[in-house]
């Protein structure tokens, strides 16, 4: 039986475009997928980013993604990595930073506030050391791979 269900009933959304691209924005809500883009290499890696007045949540849904946690309030003093597991939801605290890597077949779910924006998401420059241990931790984590 094949029958057109009404767009009132329900919306059906995907992306298979690199990047972040959110798909549903419902009053104080968004849900996004992030694909793997060359600049989600932990080589090509260059900030944390938090965002101020939300959590964010993450969810793997295939390929693996490393989240890298920075401590500290101005900047970051310590970096701490989680290779995250498929289908268990990762949240992030508001005014964490962060960052994450991305295998080429990686697509992560994230839901969070609908204004987040730059505007209210600082972002801060990895220093030479942090990268350096981005790297470090990156072997660690996934080997040469």
């Amino acid at each position: 039986m094949t029958y057109q269900i009404p767009a009132t009933l329900l919306e059906i959304h995907e992306s298979h475009l690199p990047g972040f691209k959110p798909l549903v924005d419902s009053d104080d809500w968004r849900v996004a997928l992030l694909n793997f883009e060359p600049a989600l290499t932990p080589q090509r890696l260059s900030e944390f980013q938090r965002h101020n007045e939300t959590d964010e949540v993450f969810v793997l849904l295939s390929g693996r993604c490393i989240l890298f946690l920075g401590e500290g309030e101005d900047a970051v003093t310590q970096v701490f990595a989680l290779d995250l597991e498929p289908f268990k939801l990762y949240n992030v605290c508001r005014r964490a930073w962060h960052a994450h890597a991305l295998s080429e077949n990686a697509k992560l779910l994230i839901v969070e506030n609908r204004n987040t924006s730059r505007a209210n998401s600082p972002r801060t420059k990895m220093t030479p050391e942090q990268h350096a241990e981005i790297l470090s931790l990156t072997r660690q984590i996934w080997g040469d791979a």
